[in-house]
């Protein structure tokens, strides 16, 4: 790439031309021609990112001379400012959109993660920008999102505020963002859709109609949901009554192997064979189902091209060992005690898990759910576990020095795949040798992925224990800074980034849910048996609130 932008420079010198003009003549000719494929669907993700690696290593070689020179840089589209909000640690959406624009003409300002709006509203002013894109992936980043949106209006701006990420949504921007900030605000559901969203808000002809447009299908949202008729809620005494009887004759029996359990340096090659590859492919939004995705008629060929770039440094973080997979999962004793479950440490010791009932009205002979439904009042097990893949950083920053985005999103995603595959293959060594409730189980891989073994692993922040606040409790119970280097953010995202956390419960009747809505009772109830302020339940349980 070097040798070819060298030579295009030359050339153009010696017909008296400036070293800019590589960039504005054929690199943003290639580029323009990349970002009209891909709006029309006729190239993918992966090719994009690797278009735009052509381009950063190209326009790197060029800037010394430019500057040499003096000439101003190309003028760009616009200016966006992007930034994963305060306490969240995620970033690969974010970097692929941030990609995906910069192909398109558009300058970036990428401040990164953990970012407070205050740094996101000063940059902003400093750098002139045109635009503000916010991401998050954990349900904390949705109040922060709010807050940026919030401080966005006292200081009277009046910038586009686009909004992304996986916890993200359309109906969420309607009735809790829109509403904070007098400027535009627009979810924006991936990176295909970055483009369009941004040319329009910063078109002459095209901007207000569309602005115009989203707020009234916002407007729209909120009146629906106003007037929708949600379904009933059972006061929370009620649920209770309707909760699950599991069958306590069933219950597993004591751990084989009780205690704390460490792992220092899990067998990567071990894990490799344990991937979930579906997420990997919907990262690089690629849509379809691992292996038939490869043979796609649409997706298939470029799939192909990207698992095999995933599978080449697969093999070289394994043989070069990149990364240390490092985790700790335990086992105590407990006993339920209504939605709660009292764990017992030593004969003095013992901490309180306190979990949410599910409170919407069921049809008939269909039960309110709480996962202390799945332990005996009369005596049972329950275990805990962290994991995370360590290691990745100075092979990020190489990347990054190489101007070379792609393997740095290929080596995020495949770390998250790592994460993921040992949070499974530890939940597979519990139930066969250290609980050992299942010691016979032969499962595949691809049953394992559609989790048909006994027993779950349900983790803070997700729909059967939507609290992420419940991570401090469960990291003290693991020591899991000490055994595993994981630590916690103000909004209890782990670092690093891929990393999992969970509970573990073995009746094999135990199954996953979503405990949605809950209604004002169950939040009072909560707070009190938190042992936490009505506010703070509040904070973190708002995406469940009534």
């Amino acid at each position: 790439i070097v040798d070819d932008t060298e030579e295009m420079r030359t050339a153009t010198a010696e017909r008296g031309g400036k070293p800019i003009e590589v960039i504005e003549g054929p690199l943003m000719d290639g580029m323009n021609v990349v970002g009209d494929l891909f709006g029309s669907g006729k190239m993918f993700l992966p090719q994009v990112v690797k278009s735009a690696r052509v381009m950063k290593k190209a326009v790197a070689h060029l800037i010394p001379f430019i500057e040499a020179e003096k000439e101003a840089g190309a003028k760009p589209k616009g200016r966006i400012v992007m930034a994963t909000v305060k306490g969240d640690v995620h970033d690969i959406g974010k970097n692929i959109v941030g990609v995906v624009l910069q192909c398109n003409g558009y300058e970036v300002i990428d401040l990164g993660v953990m970012v407070p709006w205050s740094t996101i509203l000063e940059t902003a002013r400093e750098q002139q920008a045109d635009i503000i894109g916010l991401s998050g992936l954990i349900t904390p980043s949705l109040d922060e999102m709010v807050t940026v949106a919030e401080e966005m209006q006292r200081a009277g701006m009046d910038l586009p505020l686009l909004i992304g990420g996986a916890t993200t949504s359309k109906v969420h921007t309607a009735l809790r963002i829109d509403p904070a900030y007098k400027g535009p605000v627009i979810h924006v559901l991936d990176a295909s859709r970055a483009v369009g969203v941004a040319s329009q808000l910063l078109s002459d002809t095209q901007a207000e109609g569309f602005i115009a447009s989203t707020a009234g299908e916002y407007a729209h949202v909120r009146e629906v949901r106003e007037g929708k008729g949600q379904s009933p809620l059972l006061p929370i005494e009620d649920a209770r009554l309707n909760g699950f009887a599991a069958d306590m004759a069933l219950k597993a029996p004591p751990p084989k192997q009780p205690g704390v359990h460490v792992f220092e340096d899990w067998d990567l090659a071990d894990l490799a064979d344990h991937f979930d590859w579906t997420p990997f492919f919907r990262a690089w939004e690629l849509a379809g189902t691992y292996p038939a995705i490869l043979d796609d008629e649409i997706v298939g060929e470029s799939a192909r091209s990207l698992f095999a770039d995933a599978k080449a440094m697969l093999d070289r973080i394994i043989a070069e060992k990149w990364f240390t997979a490092r985790g700790v999962c335990a086992f105590w004793p407990c006993q339920r005690d209504g939605d709660d479950v009292e764990l017992y440490l030593d004969d003095e010791s013992h901490v309180r898990l306190p979990f949410l009932r599910q409170q919407v009205k069921k049809s008939r002979d269909r039960a309110n759910y709480c996962l202390a439904d799945f332990v005996d009042p009369d005596g049972d097990w329950i275990g805990g576990f962290a994991v995370a893949i360590h290691g990745i950083e100075p092979h990020l920053a190489r990347f990054k020095a190489a101007h070379d985005d792609y393997n740095d999103i290929l080596l995020k995603a495949l770390a998250d795949r790592f994460a993921e595959a040992f949070a499974e293959r530890l939940h597979k060594h519990v139930r066969t040798e250290l609980w050992a409730y299942a010691p016979d189980e032969q499962l595949t891989n691809e049953a394992l992925i559609r989790e048909q073994y006994r027993g779950i692993r349900p983790a803070p922040g997700y729909p059967a224990c939507p609290d992420h606040s419940l991570k401090p409790i469960l990291f003290d119970l693991l020591k899991a800074r000490e055994n595993a280097g994981i630590t916690l953010t103000e909004s209890q995202a782990m670092l690093p980034t891929s990393a999992v956390s969970g509970f573990y419960f073995a009746h094999p009747e135990a199954s996953y849910f979503g405990v949605a809505r809950i209604g004002r009772d169950q939040l009072e109830d909560y707070a009190t048996r938190r042992g936490i302020e009505l506010a703070q339940a509040e904070r973190w349980l708002r995406p469940n609130l009534d």
